[in-house]
């Protein structure tokens, strides 16, 4: 079976350089280009040097200059944008894994799929879906519970993670809103804000040291308390997450896909 020819977006940030280690030790895989931004002061050099790994043989460079098969993009709200315009030109089948996007990055994201296969995910961990799954299921079965539950969303990542709180912690809410009804998400308190409201979602954000991620969802009833954490010990459970998106989307047709598709969860 040939190699799938990976073109990774943001090769030589923590996140890209982590893609392309694991990459290495993939035998269905083959990175073929590693990309960054036009005045990144690495250029030029070997994407496996950068990566900490051995040679490849693939410089980093801001054009694709080779075919691909699929683009994984692990970068910055810019450079996201900048990797989705370049899969519609190429018909490049994208795995966008950047986090922070505004709303009209969003749209064009979601544009973007009627014409490229897509997965889009505020996480690649296969461990954060299934929580994701779980939660899910918890929320739909305390919705009605006596004297209610109260949700609270507690996350916490490396210092220097730029937006706050993440985009996994706001799936987390996005999820149990859906199930339970809350209107209103607070994103930290402070002062005299009263008793707490049932109907809002509660958002904390820890930043700390080098700390992959870790989400814990909190059901705080009257009596007992239910609490759902999930966490990273390193970042190639992301790393590894995005390749298994690459690869799913091998043959698919254009549409937005997550990771529940991926996993078939």
């Amino acid at each position: 079976m040939p190699s799938i020819r990976l073109a990774v977006h943001g090769a030589a940030g923590r996140m890209g350089q982590r893609v392309i280690a694991c990459a290495l030790a993939d035998p269905a895989l083959q990175v073929v280009a590693a990309l960054e931004y036009a005045k990144h002061p690495r250029l030029g050099e070997d994407a496996g040097t950068i990566a900490g790994v051995k040679s490849l043989g693939v410089t980093l460079s801001e054009q694709l200059s080779v075919d691909a098969d699929v683009l994984i993009d692990f970068s910055t709200p810019a450079g996201a944008e900048r990797a989705t315009m370049l899969c519609l030109e190429r018909k490049l089948p994208l795995v966008m894994a950047t986090t922070g996007l505004e709303a009209a990055a969003q749209t064009k994201l979601r544009d973007a799929a009627s014409s490229i296969p897509l997965v889009w995910s505020p996480s690649m961990s296969l461990a954060v879906n299934l929580t994701m799954k779980l939660t899910s299921i918890a929320a739909a079965a305390l919705k009605d519970y006596p004297g209610g539950a109260d949700v609270e969303i507690i996350e916490r990542h490396h210092r220097f993670k730029e937006d706050s709180p993440s985009g996994t912690a706001i799936k987390f809410g996005q999820i149990v809103a859906d199930a339970m009804g809350q209107a209103h998400h607070q994103h930290g308190r402070e002062g005299r804000p009263g008793a707490r409201p049932h109907g809002e979602i509660g958002y904390h954000a820890v930043r700390t040291g080098d700390n992959p991620g870790e989400h814990t969802i909190v059901f705080g009833m009257l009596g007992e308390t239910i609490e759902l954490t999930v966490r990273a010990s390193n970042r190639d459970c992301y790393a590894q997450g995005a390749l298994a998106a690459a690869k799913f989307l091998i043959g698919k047709p254009a549409n937005l896909y997550g990771m529940s598709d991926v996993l078939g969860v």
